[in-house]
């Protein structure tokens, strides 16, 4: 019988504890990460990135037309959420590489409404699944 009440009193113990820290702010899947992001500087990026960088602003050419340009969907959610087609993705070439490679510049609209002129851009060096914003 001690054993049963002893159980029963660790349920009720982790039942509560489990309420009163559930209940605490955390960071739901809507929130705004903006601030959860690690920065990068300019000058510590790749040459690749940086050149990818100042195309963007100037509007192209990109190597890669058909892809460069195209709507990010922030589908991880590890950016800020926004709406849909407020960031555009942007190859950063790889040496070596024989394909898009993984590196990435993703740019959001911004208060303009231009990636070209928002400066709200991330670097992301290993496809999508971490990014830094860039600091100019």
């Amino acid at each position: 019988m001690n054993r049963l009440a002893a159980i029963l009193r660790l349920t009720l113990f982790l039942a509560l504890a489990g309420f009163c820290f559930g209940s605490t702010p955390a960071l739901s899947r809507n929130s705004d990460r903006g601030d959860e992001i690690e920065s990068v500087r300019l000058g510590d990026l790749p040459p690749e990135a940086r050149a990818t960088l100042d195309l963007i602003k100037q509007g192209g050419p990109f190597p890669y037309p058909r892809k460069d340009g195209s709507t990010f969907g922030n589908f991880e959610q590890r950016l800020p959420e926004r709406p849909r087609s407020y960031y555009r993705e942007y190859t950063v070439p790889t040496p070596g590489s024989r394909d898009r490679g993984a590196r990435r510049i993703v740019a959001g609209s911004g208060r303009t409404g231009s990636v070209a002129t928002s400066g709200e851009y991330y670097f992301s060096h290993d496809h999508y699944r971490s990014f830094r914003r860039i600091q100019e």
